[in-house]
């Protein structure tokens, strides 16, 4: 099981290095097009707007039609591999890791005494329903305004977040919320993009001239899978931070995280228009600073220890509350051996891992995960007092 998450995490981030990438480059393109005289032969054919561009030794001249060429071309290059391989591995990784283990990795008893069948459910409806609703807000008249829809579409991811924040275990409510947005914009490409590009080559087969309704939809979602990219990105590497989906208020650090990845991807945006719009990665680097503020490590009022703090009272707990999930063979499902390198079987390695015991533990105290081995704030309180006296051994 181990390989097969490894290999499948594999082949998800190479997946979505290549939907990121192309996402990316056509944005960058379509907003670099010059138009063409309209007097040249160009324009006459038909192109809306061409870039001359070098590049690995090469020179290059993309160009983009109004509609369609005049006639089909015989070879067509399609983009959609990338974006059904990115959503396929990510769901069978989000079922190996988490809905597989649903009682350790998604349900906190803290927040609320899910079965397993229960989690998953909420999981599995937070994806499917927020496609729904985007999907209708797109074809409703608020899908004819691009901006006010962003805001409208924004709230409601972050009314997610709150939602399965309240319900789930940090790591995967945040997970969710990831895979909701990546749920929406392979959906996007599967429903809306590909559909209607379809139906373009179609009619140019029968030799009619193609709905030019079908690019304009494309456009506009394929617009939104360029400003998704980034708050699913930092989704993507959450689990590493305990401080962003450790924190009490962990809605609210990701909206801010999220917000700022849009204004980062709207500068790059308008500046492949030559706009350089220094205000919105301003306003990003203060959300950031807001986060690195509000995340910055601050300990809970614990209860005085009774009797003294010696090794032997740690090792204690840490081999009834810790050792299930940081050993060589946990005894969790759906834990893999020592996570993070951090194993507890031997003496030393509490030692040696103090420092990091102390943060998870009694800092953001998002360890054990789910208190799933009912760690009691005493106990937190004796690790917190060994660490301070310098962590000593027997």
């Amino acid at each position: 099981m181990d390989i097969l998450g490894m290999l499948v995490r594999w082949l998800h981030v190479i997946a979505g290095i290549a939907w990121i990438g192309s996402s990316f480059y056509f944005v960058w393109l379509d907003n670099s097009l010059d138009q063409p005289d309209p007097e040249s032969d160009e324009a006459k054919k038909g192109v809306a707007g061409e870039l001359w561009a070098v590049h690995g030794g090469g020179f290059y001249n993309p160009q983009k039609y109004a509609v369609a060429p005049a006639k089909l071309p015989e070879k067509l290059h399609w983009f959609k591999w990338e974006a059904y391989t990115t959503w396929l591995s990510g769901t069978a990784l989000l079922v190996l890791v988490y809905w597989m283990h649903a009682q350790s990795m998604m349900v906190d008893p803290n927040k609320a005494a899910l079965t397993t069948l229960q989690a998953v459910g909420i999981g599995a409806a937070s994806m499917v329903g927020s496609w729904i609703v985007y999907d209708l807000l797109c074809r409703s008249p608020l899908g004819r305004n691009n901006a006010v829809l962003g805001v409208v579409i924004f709230g409601l991811l972050t009314l997610l977040a709150w939602e399965l924040n309240r319900t789930l275990g940090g790591r995967a409510a945040y997970i969710h919320v990831g895979t909701s947005i990546g749920t929406i914009m392979a959906a996007n490409v599967f429903f809306l993009i590909i559909p209607g590009q379809r139906k373009m080559v179609d009619a140019m087969r029968v030799g009619k001239l193609p709905d030019p309704v079908y690019g304009q939809r494309g456009k506009q979602r394929s617009v939104h899978n360029n400003y998704f990219t980034l708050p699913v990105v930092f989704i993507m590497i959450s689990n590493h931070y305990a401080e962003t989906y450790g924190h009490p208020y962990a809605w609210a650090i990701l909206a801010l995280i999220a917000a700022a990845g849009v204004l980062i991807r709207h500068f790059f945006n308008k500046k492949t228009k030559g706009i350089y719009a220094w205000q919105y990665p301003a306003v990003a680097a203060v959300l950031l600073v807001v986060v690195a503020l509000w995340t910055a490590p601050h300990i809970q009022a614990l209860p005085p220890v009774q009797g003294p703090v010696t090794f032997n009272r740690v090792k204690a707990i840490v081999g009834q509350r810790c050792i299930g999930c940081h050993a060589s063979h946990p005894t969790i499902a759906g834990i893999p051996p020592s996570p993070n390198g951090v194993n507890f079987e031997l003496d030393s390695g509490i030692v040696q891992n103090a420092q990091r015991m102390y943060q998870q533990v009694v800092v953001t105290r998002i360890m054990p995960l789910g208190n799933l081995t009912h760690i009691t704030e005493e106990e937190r309180a004796v690790i917190a007092a060994w660490v301070t006296a310098g962590a000593p051994g027997q």
